[in-house]
């Protein structure tokens, strides 16, 4: 079971992101600009960690 315990984003966006950087093999620039066309404003550098 994965905690999502002190995220600073809810499970269903963190899900989201991974289920999109993996499949789709997308940078974390890129990622950040699809996140935010769907409304969910992240640095870069939050992804990556």
């Amino acid at each position: 079971m994965i905690s999502f315990k002190g995220a600073h984003f809810s499970k269903d966006i963190i899900l989201h992101a991974v289920f999109l950087y993996v499949r789709n093999a997308v940078s974390y620039r890129d990622l950040e600009e699809i996140l935010e066309e769907g409304g969910v404003k992240v640095d870069h550098t939050t992804l990556n960690r």
